[in-house]
């Protein structure tokens, strides 16, 4: 007797401690790759650790996708979109790495944790979204939260601290498309084929680089010290995502969406670990600030959804996950 798309589709959120499990993978797998990435930014261009993560993204998950029988061949009519995700996916991922080039590592991961209230207030200015006033505060909070982080490094760096604020605009955006696209398209697919455009882009910029001698996309081969380190980099963001694509097969979003905050504690620790650095007492005030309203969002968020739920079983306003940056 075969099973419908609806129970196998309940099936699958019914495992939810093996979901809990595989983002706790993540979490801990994104700030490891963060700090190869900061070690790596202050020895090679970034453009370089740019096209290892890319390049590792596609060799990985190609044949992922094609093991799991997940075709590649994208309809053309979400390509427009596959490509502008992959650029400012692209320019979320090289900002991060100028972020960790010049802050502290918790301190870049807890600024651009304030991604999910762009995003909420872009879903209500730009998608005309219902948010209420509740969840506005929150945004509230969680801005004063990074100002209070941003304002140590912001006196030591000056303008290069901003660097993690663009990490949160631009892939505020970039969660706009994909939502978009994971309607109808699998997202191991879409992270492959990205990785792909990624290359092929990246070989273009390269060009650029060399004939305006752009420092930042220099193409000298690196040593042997950082190719091991830029193939570490980019195996731990790609195997970092794919645990967390698999976390949303196993458990719903309204559970794993505020265990992602766990990332920012394992950033301080691996900081601490790695570089000896640990946040001073005013952006420790703030990442606080910033979590705290990060996982009321997330509630208020999930009571939303559950009150809609009783009203309508099929209604829902979830925004998803915050969703790391790398």
């Amino acid at each position: 007797m075969s099973t419908s798309p609806a129970a196998q589709s309940r099936s699958d959120t019914d495992r939810p401690l093996l979901g809990i499990a595989l983002m706790l993978g993540f979490c801990a797998l994104i700030p490891l790759g963060d700090a190869v990435a900061k070690i790596l930014s202050t020895r090679i261009p970034v453009g370089q650790i740019v096209l290892a993560r890319f390049a590792a993204q596609g060799l990985i998950l190609a044949p992922v996708a094609l093991l799991m029988g997940i075709s590649l061949r994208l309809p053309s009519r979400v390509m427009p979109k596959v490509i502008l995700r992959t650029l400012l996916q692209m320019a979320g991922i090289t900002a991060m790495f100028m972020a960790l080039r010049y802050l502290p590592l918790a301190d870049a991961v807890a600024i651009a944790f304030v991604m999910p209230f762009i995003m909420l207030l872009l879903g209500k200015y730009v998608l005309k979204e219902e948010v209420g006033l509740r969840r506005l505060l929150a945004c509230v909070v969680g801005f004063a939260g990074t100002l209070l982080v941003i304002q140590p490094s912001f006196a030591e760096v000056g303008l290069n601290a901003l660097w993690p604020l663009a990490v949160a605009v631009i892939f505020s955006v970039f969660m706009m498309v994909t939502r978009t696209l994971a309607r109808d398209t699998d997202p191991i697919a879409i992270q492959a084929v990205s990785g792909g455009i990624a290359c092929l882009l990246m070989a273009g910029f390269f060009a650029l680089g060399y004939g305006f001698s752009i420092e930042e996309l220099n193409t000298a081969l690196p040593a042997t010290p950082e190719l091991k380190l830029l193939a570490l980099a980019g195996v731990l963001g790609t195997m970092a995502h794919l645990l967390m694509t698999w976390s949303l097969r196993y458990a719903p979003t309204s559970t794993l969406a505020s265990m992602q905050y766990l990332e920012i504690p394992v950033a301080v620790f691996v900081g601490w670990l790695v570089f000896s650095e640990l946040p001073n007492s005013i952006a420790a005030c703030g990442i606080a600030l910033t979590v705290a309203a990060g996982l009321y969002a997330v509630l208020r968020e999930r009571q939303v959804n559950r009150a809609a739920r009783e009203v309508n079983p099929a209604a829902t306003t979830e925004s998803g996950l915050p969703a790391s940056p790398e």
